[in-house]
């Protein structure tokens, strides 16, 4: 009898260890980007965890799945993303996404109307100065709309009652929670929302140049005057005919700002400032420095607004 216990320990043990690590080490919710991650998190806070997709200093315009996020996007209870236009990487996966896993923002009846077009009457000259660029590349570009959905603090709030929405259906028995945490973000957002209109309030008026197409909901909603961006896709440099309507631009002294992003510092920013009187910021559209937290998109929205507002008001 004792040998026979002896003999059953190991195997318990063995038994033990595969399912540790056969157990799926996934979060129930992923959010494909960091800001939707912040979102994601206000409303899962205290009821499931959740994690970010896309790596710290990656870019969403050009990232490629690894095995380990095929897998880890496969035993995900839901996904949150933006869409095909935003993620390319993730819509061969999501394709075979059942309805109840797969929350895609931009297809959402509450934000359809809430689009914005991503083609701007200053991007003639670039896309005639891009013109040379194989087709390869245009895969990038957003398509009719401008996909940066995570800027605008309206798509954001119908973004969390939808991931509430999920949330209870996968989790009935929490509607306590999960409601009081939607609860508790719209009126953080609100409140978020009023400091920020004060604070950009006196910058109005004061022109900028962005690097890439990524702000133009924020813009909108804070009532900014953006001049332009250098490009509609990071990965493609802008042409010369586009840098030097740029720097003419700002050797008129139009514009008070040029603003570059931590995962893109391009020489031509430099370049073109150089010589001016114009200041130069940087702009954080993911959120980097971060983390996952049930008041993190209130803290990033804070944030980019503080990062406009250092260089647009400067000394």
């Amino acid at each position: 009898m004792l040998q026979n216990k002896k003999a059953l320990f190991p195997l318990l043990f063995s038994l033990g260890f595969a399912a540790a690590f056969s157990a799926p080490a996934s979060a129930a919710v992923i959010a494909s980007i960091k800001p939707l991650g912040f979102i994601a998190s206000a409303i899962a806070d205290g009821v499931t965890p959740v994690e970010v997709l896309l790596p710290d200093g990656a870019s969403e315009h050009d990232y490629a799945l690894r095995p380990s996020d095929v897998k880890r996007l496969q035993s995900a209870d839901l996904v949150v993303w933006i869409g095909p236009d935003m993620e390319a990487f993730i819509s061969k996966t999501a394709s075979a996404f059942p309805a109840e896993k797969n929350l895609e923002i931009a297809q959402l009846p509450a934000v359809k109307p809430l689009l914005i077009t991503g083609a701007e009457e200053q991007d003639e000259h670039h896309e005639e100065d891009e013109a040379h660029h194989d087709a390869a590349h245009e895969h990038h570009d957003h398509g009719q709309y401008n996909m940066h959905l995570w800027m605008s603090p309206e798509i954001a709030r119908q973004s969390a009652v939808a991931i509430h929405e999920k949330l209870l259906e996968l989790m009935p028995q929490r509607k306590d929670k999960l409601d009081a945490n939607l609860q508790q973000f719209e009126a953080d957002l609100a409140k978020s929302d009023t400091q920020i209109a004060h604070q950009l309030a006196p910058l109005k008026g004061k022109g900028y140049f962005v690097f890439h197409d990524a702000y133009s909901y924020f813009e909108k909603h804070y009532g900014l005057t953006p001049l332009g961006h250098f490009t509609v896709n990071p990965e493609i440099q802008p042409g010369a005919q586009r840098l030097h309507q740029i720097r003419t631009q700002l050797v008129e002294q139009k514009a008070t700002c040029v603003f570059a992003e931590p995962q893109f510092r391009p020489a031509v920013i430099d370049a073109v400032a150089r010589g001016t009187q114009v200041r130069k910021g940087t702009l954080d559209p993911l959120g980097m420095g971060i983390s996952l937290a049930k008041d993190s998109y209130v803290k990033f929205l804070s944030q980019l607004s503080s990062q406009y507002e250092s260089c647009l008001k400067g000394a």
